[in-house]
């Protein structure tokens, strides 16, 4: 079995609470994403740090986020300029996800993004509202029925949103 489970989270301090738990349960930062508005002014982007996303997708780095060395643990964060949509900063398996969205100029972008990691395109469409808003999307690979309950109980006991899995879909 490969899920996701996803869930919205209204703060960075909330985010991080979860990710950090998470940390402590065993998974692994390539397992973890999350999706955030890049609130920052383009006068505060660094230079690239840590990311493979493609080029044309990154607008600037993560050096100096704000949003706290846990977030930062995640692997290949970075920030992207979706067309139509604006900065976000991405990390996990969503930025390779939302860097093909940015460099297509995918239309929904968000969306896209989500539904080709397996997500049904109804949730997909709710999670991009939510982080439209400001929030922040949280997702976890699990491997196992087990880790799947396990994800869901952090996510709540950290007071999580919308929490809901879906099946990944598979590689081409």
């Amino acid at each position: 079995m490969k899920d996701s489970v996803y869930c919205i989270v209204n703060t960075p301090e909330q985010a991080e609470s979860i990710v950090l738990d998470l940390r402590e349960k065993g998974f692994t930062s390539d397992a973890i994403s999350a999706l955030l508005p890049d609130n920052r002014g383009t006068k505060d982007f660094a230079h690239e740090h840590n990311t493979k996303a493609p080029e044309g997708a990154t607008t600037g780095g993560v050096a100096g986020l704000g949003v706290g060395a846990v977030i930062g643990w995640l692997a290949g964060i970075g920030t992207l300029a979706i067309p139509g949509l604006g900065p976000f900063i991405a990390a996990g398996p969503i930025m390779a996800a939302l860097s093909g969205a940015a460099v297509g100029g995918a239309a929904g972008g968000i969306i896209g993004g989500l539904v080709g990691m397996g997500m049904p395109e109804f949730e997909a469409k709710r999670y991009d509202a939510k982080v439209r808003e400001g929030n922040i999307l949280i997702s976890v690979h699990v491997n196992t029925g087990e880790q799947r309950s396990l994800v869901k109980d952090i996510f709540k006991s950290h007071r999580a949103e919308d929490i809901a899995s879906a099946g990944e879909a598979s590689p081409p």
